[in-house]
């Protein structure tokens, strides 16, 4: 009698455990479009304007957005092996990824929300603010350059690594003559204290410098880029990025991929809508679309003072 007592006991004891447990998962999954919690990969190149972007977000709306800085590389990969994930690059998708989604049943809802560039900083001891893309692709393709002491980048995973060496035609980088740290920062610093070096770097890293970064970036000028098929040279800014001069655009894309209708979806919607698009206009880059001006026209002026 007790031993049926003691597995009846066992029973309950474990009904009770798996109910906690299930009570327990539900109420950490406790998210909709726009509440709950969730984190999100984002390409360390657009931290800035992302950081931007989620703390309008959080003010609007009972969210908590954590964000976590990585290269494309790795973000890419942690869209491809895990679940329920957000991230936010500089490229769509491509075919073949498309194809390993379509595999696992999924369709990641993509949302265009920007244009943005790769900018080229020099320190400012340097007179010289021009430059031109053959110049970085020769040195991209080992071809050494007696004004220019190296190139630069954030991470050799990066996204403007991957850009530059579609660009160059080649699959790696030299050995010499470019280098890399880990972060848009260090670059920046790096270029800040180094005369002859060539820094390459999201341009939203210069358009809204953290405090911490305003003395660096003091320090470096923002090159005009001159083309493969140009024979002008243009800077990163928001009208030539607009009227497709500056050769180095690129544009901005959140890839939910969460499966569900969660703050992925809420925050694409965000940052595609009216608020987001405002805060990409103020932030130097090109929005998908430009906000609306509401003009008050009135038909009588009063002059009269009180």
């Amino acid at each position: 009698m007790r031993k049926i007592s003691n597995f009846l006991l066992l029973i309950f004891l474990g009904f009770l455990f798996v109910m906690c447990n299930q009570k327990e998962k539900k109420n950490s999954n406790n998210e909709s479009i726009l509440k709950g919690s969730a984190t999100f990969f984002v390409d360390e190149t657009l931290t800035p304007i992302i950081e931007d972007q989620v703390a309008v977000f959080e003010s609007d709306y009972p969210a908590k957005i954590k964000l976590v800085s990585k290269s494309e590389s790795e973000i890419v990969n942690s869209l491809i092996n895990e679940k329920s994930i957000v991230a936010i690059l500089t490229r769509n998708l491509t075919n073949d990824e498309n194809k390993i989604f379509e595999q696992k049943k999924i369709t990641p809802k993509i949302t265009k929300f920007a244009t943005d560039a790769i900018a080229f900083i020099r320190n400012k001891n340097s007179n010289d603010t021009l430059i031109d893309v053959k110049t970085i692709v020769d040195i991209m393709r080992g071809i050494p350059n007696s004004k220019i002491k190296g190139l630069v980048f954030d991470n050799p995973n990066s996204s403007t690594v991957r850009y530059m060496n579609a660009i160059a035609g080649i699959n790696k980088i030299p050995e010499k003559g470019v280098y890399s740290f880990k972060t848009n920062e260090e670059v920046i610093k790096f270029v800040s204290q180094n005369d002859g070096m060539i820094g390459v770097i999201g341009v939203n890293w210069l358009m809204e410098p953290k405090p911490a970064m305003n003395e660096f970036v003091n320090k470096v000028n923002m090159l005009s880029v001159k083309g493969l098929t140009s024979t002008n040279y243009y800077a990163p800014t928001q009208n030539n990025i607009g009227e497709n001069k500056y050769p180095l655009a690129r544009d901005l894309y959140v890839i939910d991929a969460q499966g569900y209708s969660g703050l992925g979806m809420g925050f694409a919607s965000f940052v595609a809508g009216d608020i987001g698009q405002r805060i990409i206009l103020k932030s130097g880059l090109l929005p998908v679309r430009i906000p609306g001006r509401k003009l008050i026209i009135r038909k009588e002026i009063n002059n009269d003072t009180k």
